[in-house]
């Protein structure tokens, strides 16, 4: 199993933790740019959920 299939297979089993994780940065991001871009990054964040794992386990 190659790299990329064994982190697919971590997103499916650790959605949730995948999804937190997600959150966590968006949040730094938004930090460190004085929340200028939060629009912005909370659709990266709200996308990049619903592309890992089963489904987007965390809604804002």
């Amino acid at each position: 199993m190659g790299f990329m299939d064994e982190a697919k297979d971590f997103a499916d089993k650790h959605d949730e933790q995948v999804d937190q994780g997600l959150e966590k940065a968006g949040d730094q991001i938004d930090d460190r740019t004085g929340n200028r871009y939060t629009d912005k990054v909370d659709k990266g964040v709200d996308e990049a959920q619903q592309r890992t794992g089963e489904g987007d386990t965390q809604r804002r």
